[in-house]
């Protein structure tokens, strides 16, 4: 009964829920647009973002664009609260030269960044292999006996590639998603730091940057490391897309990226960024004002708490 308590009223224990909070946010707000965006990336047709919206709204109704949403919403809490705490120790641990009483360097930033995004990708891999299977589904995928084997949701589509393809299928795309999460979580993390101390400076130290600050800085970040990794995710999505149950178009990373080149040219590495950018920065806005501000709402009571058993304690004497 006393571990919420005891939790909350450690840093590690805010860090960790105010991610939580972020992560939700980032979700909701942006799960119908990422939907359009790997429609977009893993059909053979060019169709902007808007015709695929109505399309899809047209014809499986508006609630098919949130399909799937129930793997990331599952796991984004502790997803996203995990990474923002390796951030904070590796953004620390690759420049120790900086006092703790100071905001990490923008190299450690950087570096650490980058080793959060690859260690994440672990956590990662099966969550969006799942949802790009639900998200997919409205093409039909025939099984081994040519049936048309429809997923009921998450845990349907997990256990079914668990079953046909073991550890191995689940973990489908581990390493696009490294090469996709490494340098992007390192300029992710970099653009933040960065660009809310350019909108707010002393912010980093002091921590009172506005909320116009924190929508802007976490939009941009968002952006700049989605445009930075669009055509490796772009990858990411056909590979991940294919299954034991459907005749594999790819043999790999560099299979996909010559074949998927050849037969619809260069341009294609780039189909659905627009869609990415405006989810990216409504997305990242959302998590890092979620974030900061449970992080204020959790230090402030925790200080107005401390505040009255001081007073309490006074008046005992």
């Amino acid at each position: 009964m006393d571990f919420w308590p005891e939790f909350l009223a450690s840093s590690w224990g805010k860090e960790f829920v105010a991610g939580g909070f972020g992560g939700v946010a980032g979700i909701v707000s942006g799960y119908p647009l990422d939907t359009v965006r790997v429609r977009q990336q893993n059909s053979t047709q060019k169709g902007s973002a808007f015709t695929i919206l109505r399309h899809v709204a047209a014809t499986e109704g508006p609630l098919s664009l949130y399909r799937g949403m129930a793997a990331p919403l599952a796991s984004v809490t502790f997803q996203n609260a995990m990474v923002f705490q390796i951030y904070a120790v590796l953004s620390r641990a690759f420049d120790r030269n900086v006092p703790a009483s100071d905001p990490p360097s923008y190299k450690g930033v950087a570096l650490g960044g980058f080793g959060t995004g690859a260690i994440q990708s672990l956590m990662l891999t099966p969550v969006e292999l799942v949802k790009i299977r639900l998200q997919l589904q409205r093409r039909s995928i025939p099984d081994n006996n040519n049936q048309i084997t429809s997923y009921r949701g998450p845990t349907d589509v997990a256990r079914s590639i668990f079953k046909q393809e073991g550890w191995k299928g689940i973990y489908r795309g581990l390493t696009i998603t490294v090469l996709r999460d490494a340098p992007a979580h390192g300029l992710y993390f970099w653009t933040y730091e960065y660009v809310r101390e350019k909108l707010h400076p002393g912010c980093r130290k002091n921590g009172q940057e506005s909320f116009r600050t924190m929508l802007i800085a976490g939009g941009l970040a968002g952006v700049a490391s989605w445009i930075s990794c669009y055509p490796v995710d772009v990858i990411k999505t056909r590979l991940q897309a294919q299954s034991q149950s459907t005749p594999s178009r790819y043999s790999g990373i560099v299979d996909c990226f010559r074949r998927s080149v050849k037969q619809e040219g260069y341009s294609v590495l780039w189909r659905g960024l627009g869609t990415a950018v405006a989810r990216a920065f409504v997305v990242n806005g959302a998590i890092f004002t979620a974030y900061e501000t449970a992080l204020r709402f959790f230090f402030s009571n925790n200080n107005n708490n401390n505040n009255h058993a001081n007073i309490e304690t006074e008046n005992t004497f």
